[in-house]
């Protein structure tokens, strides 16, 4: 892939994700993936920290969005928290929900290399929260997305990393074909073309492996949303969830 097709990319992913924080509701829970971090982070945190070499270390919440996981997690771990994320509108939402300013909030596209290794030098060594970002990253940036999370890491850092499983698209196909058309929360991720990407559920650790860190643990859990089927029920979906980082060089 060519700089200028490179470039031309991020600048689309960056616009849609602008059009879309500006558009969307303030409101709690009004975004589909925005669910209470009581069902998410908190699920999440347990599965993470037994392999945290320095919890202390801080803690980079990759694709941050409007904040709620990154506002969530500061204070759960002993080091400071920094949300990243490409949109500028997202990042004013995280910054007006956080009123005690816990968290610091960056715009990063995580396909500048500089940028990234720029970031990494500020930090040292970082542990990393990702949720959902890979599938939603183009194809031919999958493995520098991963490259990004194994420079941001360094020899001490860990990643947790969840993304919708395969199983998840064929979810979601089925809710945006329903009788009634897509639930309300979902018609605004649609028009603004931020649909889910088909990683198959073997390519993921590979995309870490490729970037030279080890899968030290994985699993299976249900990714909640803030949607409801038509009879009240909870939108939950199948997601994948992998701990990474370099275990040969663990001290």
């Amino acid at each position: 892939m060519t700089e200028t097709n490179r470039c031309t990319e991020t600048n689309r992913y960056r616009d849609a994700w602008e059009g879309f924080w500006r558009e969307a509701s303030p409101e709690p829970g009004a975004v589909f993936w925005d669910a209470d971090p009581a069902l998410t982070a908190a699920v999440h945190l347990p599965l993470f920290t037994p392999h945290l070499t320095e919890p202390g270390l801080p803690l980079v919440d990759l694709g941050c969005g409007n904040g709620t996981q990154s506002v969530f997690l500061a204070g759960r771990l002993p080091g400071p928290v920094l949300g990243v994320d490409v949109s500028a509108a997202a990042l004013e939402r995280a910054r007006a929900q956080d009123a005690a300013g816990a968290v610091r909030f960056r715009e990063l596209d995580v396909t500048d290399g500089p940028a990234v290794a720029a970031l990494s030098g500020e930090l040292g060594d970082a542990n990393v929260y990702m949720r959902g970002v890979l599938h939603q990253t183009a194809p031919q940036d999958r493995d520098v997305l991963a490259g990004t999370i194994a420079t941001l890491l360094g020899e001490r850092g860990r990643a947790f990393v969840v993304e919708p499983a395969e199983a998840a698209g064929k979810a979601l196909g089925a809710l945006a074909q329903g009788p009634g058309g897509p639930p309300a929360k979902l018609l605004p991720v649609l028009k603004h073309g931020i649909t889910p990407g088909a990683v198959a559920d073997a390519a993921v650790p590979g995309h870490f492996e490729a970037a030279g860190l080890d899968v030290l643990a994985s699993g299976e859990a249900p990714l909640a949303t803030t949607e409801h089927t038509p009879d009240g029920t909870p939108v939950e979906l199948p997601s994948l969830w992998l701990v990474v980082g370099c275990a040969r060089r663990r001290g």
